[in-house]
Formats: C-alpha cells, sequence, structure tokens
C-alpha cells in the first residue's frame, strides 16, 4: 500500500483523516498519523484498519526522519512555523509535501532543490489560503482566456460562528487557532490598491477602517484588510490592475469592539506580563489603565474608551466577565496577547452541538471587448459540530484531494508551489462541491471600487 504521512493531529486534520481513510481501499492507501501526543494520533486514526498511530516529535532527527523516509508522500498539518522541520526532511530522503499554510520565505528558498529533485511541495490548499486562491483563479483564468482585461479584484474570508449557534453579542466564535485570531494585523502594515492609489492602513487604524458587503441569504458582513494584499499581485498575474484588496470578514460590530482590546494594549505579544500565573482577569485589565486610588477598574476602562453605560460595546465587555476579581490568567510569564485569549477561549470556545460558517467572496471587474463587467462569486460552507466543522472541511479536504493526485501523478509541475493552475484547481474544486463546497457566481452591474456610493480617491 501507498503510505501517507500526516505530522500533526490537531483540531484541522478530522476532517482530512476521514477523507483518506474513505478512499484508503480504492486509492490502495495506508495512514500514519505523528503527533507529540499519542493519544490524540490514536483517536484520530479511529480504529481503522489501514491507519496508525505514533509518537512523533518533529523536533527530534531520531523522531522525525525514519517517519519521513518510509512514507510515500508527507502532510504536514503542524503549526506554520514548524514545516521547514519536515520540509527539509522531505528535500532529503525525496518526499512529496503537502501543507496548507502560507508559503515562508524558508520554505520559498528551498524552491530550486525542491525543482531539481523533480519533487512537489504544494502549499497554500486550505481554505484561506487555498480555495480562495483556486476559486479566483478559475474566474481570472476564465476572463483571461475569452480575451478580457482585469481591472478589479477583491477578495474577502471569514471563518464564523453559523447563525443557529450565534448566542453571544460578539457575534463570534473561535473556529481555528485562536492565537491567529488575537494578534491578526500585527507585524505589519496593510497595503493594497484603489483604483490605482495604493493605500496603507497602520495596524492601530485596521479596525476602524472597515467595509461592508452582502451576500444573498445570509446578512451583512463587515470587512477589514489583510495585511499585504499586493504579495499576490504578481503571483495572479494582475500587475496592472486598479484595485486589488483582501480583507477579513466578521459580522458587522466586531471590529469596533475588537478595537477596544487594540487601543488598550491587550491584543500586544512583544512582551512578557509580571504575575499572569495568578493574575485575576480584573487585574489584567487594570494594568492597562491609569492609577486611580477613588475610580472603578469599570470606569476608567468606560473613561478610557469614551464608551456610555448603555452603549452595546460595553455590554460585550461585561459578557466576557472582563472584570472578574476571582478568575486567574493561571500562564506563568504571559503576553497581554496569551492572556487575553485565555480569557476569549473561556467565552468563545464552540461547545459539542455549535456549528461554524466559513464565507467567502470573491469581486472581479474586467473589460471585455470594450464593455466594463462584473462578477461576484460566493461560498458559504455550514459545519457539522466543534469536531466536523465547516474549518476542517475546507482545510482538509483539498489538502487530502491534492495528496492523492500527487500520488497518482496528476499534479507533476515540480517546485514550492501554491494551487493556481488549471491542473490543480478544476480537479479539486469540482470534487469539492460534492461537499456542498461550492461557489455561486453572478455577473452585475460594474461599479469598480465604490463600497459606499461615494466619489473620491
Amino acid at each position: 500500500m501507498r503510505e501517507i504521512l500526516i505530522v500533526g493531529a490537531g483540531k484541522s486534520t478530522s476532517v482530512l483523516i476521514n477523507y483518506l481513510l474513505d478512499q484508503s481501499e480504492k486509492e490502495n492507501l495506508s495512514l500514519r498519523i505523528g503527533d507529540l501526543d499519542h493519544s490524540a494520533a490514536q483517536k484520530a486514526c479511529k480504529g481503522h484498519p489501514n491507519c496508525e498511530a505514533f509518537e512523533l516529535d518533529v523536533f527530534k532527527a531520531e523522531s522525525r526522519e525514519p517517519a519521513i523516509q518510509r512514507a510515500d508522500i508527507v502532510i504536514s498539518m503542524l503549526p506554520a512555523r514548524f514545516h521547514i522541520e519536515v520540509a527539509r526532511d522531505c528535500l532529503k530522503f525525496g518526499k512529496n509535501m503537502v501543507t496548507a499554510s502560507y508559503i515562508s520565505e524558508e520554505m520559498k528558498a528551498l524552491d530550486e532543490a525542491v525543482k531539481q529533485k523533480g519533487l512537489v511541495f504544494m502549499n497554500e490548499i486550505g481554505v484561506d489560503p487555498g480555495i480562495d486562491h483556486m476559486s479566483a483563479m478559475k474566474v481570472i483564468d476564465k476572463i483571461r482566456d475569452h480575451g478580457g482585461k482585469m481591472l478589479l479584484f477583491e477578495s474577502f474570508t471569514g471563518g464564523l460562528v453559523a447563525p443557529e449557534s450565534d448566542n453571544n453579542l460578539w457575534n463570534y466564535k473561535f473556529t481555528w487557532n485562536p492565537r491567529n485570531v488575537v494578534v491578526a494585523g500585527q507585524g505589519g502594515v496593510a497595503e493594497f490598491i484603489q483604483e490605482g492609489k495604493y493605500k496603507y492602513i497602520p495596524y492601530h487604524r485596521l479596525f476602524r477602517r472597515t467595509e461592508f458587503l452582502e451576500i444573498e441569504g445570509h446578512g451583512k458582513f463587515e470587512v477589514y484588510a489583510n495585511r499585504n494584499s499586493l504579495k499576490y499581485q504578481s503571483i495572479y498575474g494582475l500587475d496592472d490592475v486598479l484595485t486589488l484588496y483582501r480583507g477579513t470578514m466578521r459580522k458587522v460590530g466586531f471590529s469596533r469592539a475588537w478595537n477596544m482590546f487594540v487601543q488598550l494594549g491587550m491584543t500586544d505579544d512583544s512582551f512578557v506580563m509580571k504575575n499572569t500565573e495568578d493574575m485575576s482577569y480584573r487585574d489584567f485589565v487594570n494594568s492597562f489603565l491609569p492609577y486611580s486610588p477613588k475610580d472603578s477598574v469599570e470606569l476608567k476602562v468606560r473613561h478610557n474608551l469614551k464608551i456610555d453605560q448603555d452603549d452595546i460595546m460595553w455590554d460585550k465587555l461585561i459578557e466576557l466577565d472582563l472584570f472578574n476579581p476571582e478568575k486567574k490568567i493561571g500562564i506563568k510569564e504571559a503576553t497581554p496577547a496569551q492572556a487575553l485569549q485565555k480569557i476569549l477561549m473561556d467565552k468563545w470556545t464552540l461547545s459539542q452541538d455549535d456549528k461554524d460558517m466559513i464565507v467567502m467572496y470573491h469581486k472581479f471587474g474586467y473589460e471585455l471587448n470594450g464593455e466594463k463587467k462584473q462578477i461576484d462569486s460566493t461560498m458559504v460552507a455550514i459545519g457539522e459540530n466543534m469536531t466536523e466543522t465547516a474549518m476542517a472541511k475546507t482545510v482538509g479536504l483539498p489538502v487530502a484531494m491534492a495528496a492523492i493526485m500527487i500520488l497518482n501523478g496528476e499534479i507533476e509541475t515540480p517546485g514550492v508551489q501554491l494551487p493556481i493552475r488549471k491542473e490543480v484547481y478544476n480537479p479539486i474544486l469540482e470534487k469539492l462541491e460534492a461537499f456542498d463546497i461550492k461557489f455561486q457566481e453572478k455577473e452585475t452591474e460594474y461599479l469598480g471600487y465604490n463600497p459606499f456610493g461615494e466619489v473620491g480617491n
């Protein structure tokens, strides 16, 4: 049998593993799941005869190398910063590799060596990045194939809670790595192009420079800009495009509320706080406020953030139990971001029957035969429960499908890459439709970049 090694058995792997096990007889596959937590790997196997669980420490060569050496292909589901450990061994032992993460500079540096060995290192093939690339390139290539010229491309994705499980004032729960949510947008400036003008949003303004869009049947959403939209300009072949903007979707009101944490400094991950192991939630909040022997923590927060007691923003803070003097952070030498994450996980973790939702929206503006046109493309996927989430489905399925295609020689262009070629995206998007992951395309009047009906640049 052909052996697939899966490194990491975290939350996003459930659907990936189920799909590969379902295909194991037909495709002659055996799975080996390696994780530092052997019990997590065992649980992921579900007792299937074509699946073996074992303990794997990615930072120990004696643990990592033999597992990679015996595999036919390797899927790394580790946190993004750890993929490089696996990638170097895959290159050393001549193994193809698949990840769902963004291509790091270290991964990119392996490209020439990977090509020389004729290997495929497929990255960015989850949901965002992944399904966003594939669905976007399908339409962009179709426009070009018909002789059209791209004028505008906007792309937005949100990992959200489904309406039936939306029961908090923030209209949000964690559907993926909570840390990535807390530190989103940090470490750089959001850069994009709008109507030929370069635009920049520094982190301290990011959550107050939102825009709005509506998806038919699912209501209104807000969008804040991703850190660097311009990195995909040449990758997508959009060097002459007038508007290029990628962003993250939330329900309306989330960004204004999140900005309270940003302004107080609670999302900062650059320094360690003192005594956080025994620090109460209330003391954590007070750490960011001026000293006052008379005013309460609550009053100081309202004064500093300029919010009234009857403002919905205040209700959102109260709902998080931020001012509880009994609950402890319980993390030694935590950064503010780590402490905030602990507080939020108390309230925003999916319960057993909760359902999540992935929402994706692309807007394509183009010119064809002297006429300007626009295509709106949307996708909404709903999860089953806290395990079989829409996030796990939209990340895991394309990863699994790509791995099988590489094994079968259907993807053979070598190098460190992302899924922007027809040989990759056409069959995977077609397969995803069987799992109710499909895009609705609608031709509309071309409006250019003008989200509020205003004139200006």
